[in-house]
């Protein structure tokens, strides 16, 4: 084999590694930002319509590194505790904004709990659950020891690809590429 075929072999080789470790690292993947309850923002829902925040959160998914963008008008928004958000409770709360345009970022797996800050809101429906996947975390929901919510809901099945099966579409992609490279080279007697 001659020394250029065999420098561009290695030139290749190290090009589609390179490609494969950036998509193993997640340097593809990029942090979302997420309008709560998409064009309606964040306010008071109507009588019928309590769960539409958790079923907006339903149809996402969220991954640590996304942020949530609160829309609001004469309204806050409270990050609490679970037990704070089955009681609409602020007096023990995480964080809270009240500037009208709020952005949290998920930093961690697992579950959100919000509220709204203005009176009522939360016990006529204002209020939020998002679960947060890390790598390997498959969502779950168990119910709360304290206090039943006043209506129910399931959280849906993830519909993103594990992580094992990705991992093996990216290796088999790799390997075809230098495969090709391999049988397109020259061959020399």
């Amino acid at each position: 084999m001659k020394i250029s075929n065999m420098a561009s072999l290695v030139g290749l080789f190290c090009s589609c590694s390179l490609v494969f470790l950036a998509s193993m690292n997640g340097l593809v993947d990029s942090a979302r930002v997420f309008k709560v309850g998409d064009g309606l923002g964040w306010q008071e829902p109507e009588d019928n319509n309590t769960a539409m925040y958790n079923q907006w959160a339903e149809r996402n998914r969220f991954q640590v590194g996304d942020s949530l963008l609160f829309e609001y008008k004469n309204d806050s928004v409270i990050e609490v505790d679970k037990w704070g958000y089955y009681h609409c409770n602020a007096s023990k709360s995480i964080v809270v904004f009240n500037n009208g345009r709020s952005i949290l970022n998920l930093d961690r797996p697992g579950p959100f709990y919000f509220i709204s800050g203005a009176p009522n809101h939360c016990k006529n429906g204002q209020r939020l659950i998002v679960e947060v996947m890390g790598l390997h975390h498959q969502r779950s929901y168990s119910p709360p020891p304290i206090a039943t919510p006043p209506y129910s809901f399931q959280l849906a099945p993830s519909s993103q690809t594990s992580s094992g099966a990705a991992v093996f579409v990216r290796l088999v992609s790799v390997l075809v590429v230098l495969l090709a490279t391999l049988v397109a080279l020259p061959r020399s007697s």
